[in-house]
């Protein structure tokens, strides 16, 4: 049977102490003998411990389990400071919730807007984006 509290152990590689970035970056290996996988909620809480920092400033991406299981391996940010984390992509932290989502409409309705807009010229550009009503 799997259990959700059983011991996992993480180890780290590559460990670069990135000042340009102000972070510190790693390839993170967890070890999850009786487990599937692991949240990336748990393992950053628990790098957190292991470096000191605070779980929001570390950032766990790119987790790829081994073949058979028990294993998997990922990359690993933690940042000085929460106005650091400007150099994390977008997506991220919108994950992490440091950011809102732009909302915008679908890519079909992008491209049809714009095909609309191709036949008409000047003011009429601006009529043209609203769809047609039927």
């Amino acid at each position: 049977m799997v259990d959700a509290t059983s011991p996992v152990t993480l180890r780290t590689r590559k460990f670069i102490t990135n000042r340009l970035l102000q972070r510190r970056q790693m390839v993170l290996d967890v070890i999850h003998p009786a487990r599937a996988n692991v949240s990336k909620a748990e393992l950053s809480e628990k790098l957190a411990t292991m470096y000191k920092a605070n779980k929001e400033q570390c950032v766990i991406f790119g987790l790829r389990t081994h073949f058979g299981g028990g294993r998997s391996t990922g990359f690993a940010l933690i940042y000085d400071s929460r106005e650091s984390m400007n150099f994390e992509p977008r997506h991220r932290l919108v994950k992490a919730g440091l950011a809102t989502k732009v909302e915008k409409p679908s890519r079909k309705l992008r491209k049809e807007r714009k095909n609309r807009q191709k036949k008409l010229r000047g003011t009429q550009k601006k009529k043209g984006a609203e769809a047609k009503k039927k």
